[in-house]
């Protein structure tokens, strides 16, 4: 079996670390299998991918398309022109893609229209929120997938409701995690952690990327300045995504509390997680980790994708205004934390499952 790999961005990245290791795995007891990776270049900024090559130690891509930024349109377009080209120079059998940002659904779109199986690692997750560009993405994909590997049986349920053929569905926990627990050992301080005084418990990460939160620069501020006065005498590391430190421009931010970094590599930032007293963030990833660290995190959306993660989870949905995530983390000072736990099949095994699997199909 030959499979092309897709890679796009830093989720992505995280996600195809254990199953290339599955991979090599089985090659090494003399299974017939194969894999070419395809890096679409829609992350292309040294810390939001090639970081990520080096620390999980992902073999360089086999081709990178370098299709960079642009609209929506234009992005996916400029996949979908440089995708036909790569698989028609290297056919394969299967192309598995991951999660849900548009590398995920244009390669989808080029495999099963050049009669190419697709699978799809995390599909049938739903946020039902279509204004999100990664819900329309992970409806398309799974829509045209053979072979669909689920995180979470809510997951799968999704697609079982949706007509899926449920010999295709395979519930099979969650890749993130089988990254998180191979690199555990391996996870580092950052170079400014003796700088800024942190020690463990003593500080906040904040993570904001979406355009709910970052686009409008007067309501970013706004959010900025209310998540600053909120925590008190703790500490913010701030990982600043190239986006929105473009937004912020050179306005002067009255903040005492926040502190601005660069995009961290995984081991660095796995660290900062690990070793935080909250997390406040807008992604969907960030609240797996956090779960499987058992660190509280507040998730700045009105929607989730993964209700695992607070059925379960240590995640807490709070909105995108600043009074309702200032009432629930009031709350979470004042109560702590209730008993959490870990979902199930999050046990660092979902990439061998997923290779034994296909080897099957």
């Amino acid at each position: 079996m030959k499979i092309t790999i897709i890679a796009g961005a830093r989720p992505n990245f995280i996600k195809i670390a254990p199953i290339i290791k599955a991979i090599e795995k089985q090659q090494s007891e003399g299974k017939t299998i194969s894999y070419r990776l395809v890096h679409t270049g829609q992350h292309y900024d040294k810390n939001l991918s090639d970081t990520f090559f080096e620390e999980l130690n992902i073999p360089h891509p086999n081709a990178n398309l370098e299709v960079k930024s642009g609209s929506q349109a234009e992005q996916t377009g400029a996949i979908m022109v440089a995708f036909e080209k790569e698989l028609t120079q290297n056919p394969c059998d299967l192309v598995l893609v991951v999660g849900d940002v548009n590398s995920t659904m244009a390669c989808a779109i080029v495999a099963k229209k050049m009669n190419i199986k697709v699978a799809h690692v995390e599909a049938g997750i739903r946020s039902g929120d279509m204004t999100m560009p990664e819900e329309i993405n992970r409806i398309v994909t799974d829509s045209i997938t053979d072979y669909f590997f689920t995180t979470s049986k809510s997951a799968s349920e999704n697609l079982l409701k949706n007509g899926v053929d449920s010999s295709n569905v395979h519930f099979v926990g969650n890749v993130m995690i089988d990254t998180l627990h191979q690199n555990l050992n391996r996870i580092s301080a950052p170079s400014f952690w003796d700088e800024f005084d942190l020690e463990t418990g003593n500080y906040i990460i904040l993570t904001l990327h979406r355009p709910s939160n970052v686009d409008e620069e007067k309501s970013l501020i706004n959010l900025l300045e209310g998540i600053d006065k909120m925590v008190g005498d703790k500490k913010i590391i701030f990982p600043i995504h190239p986006r929105t430190k473009a937004i912020l421009g050179e306005t002067n931010l009255n903040l005492k509390n926040i502190l601005f970094v660069e995009p961290q590599g995984y081991l660095n930032f796995m660290y900062l997680i690990k070793n935080s007293f909250a997390v406040i963030t807008d992604s969907g990833g960030i609240s797996e980790e956090t779960t499987v660290l058992g660190i509280p995190c507040f998730t700045m959306r009105t929607t989730t994708e993964r209700p695992e993660t607070i059925e379960i989870g240590t995640n807490n949905l709070v909105g995108i205004s600043i009074e309702n995530l200032t009432l629930e983390f009031t709350k979470f000072l004042e109560n702590g934390l209730s008993k959490r736990g870990i979902p199930e099949l999050w046990d660092g095994k979902a990439s061998e499952r997923i290779i034994a699997i296909l080897l099957t199909k």
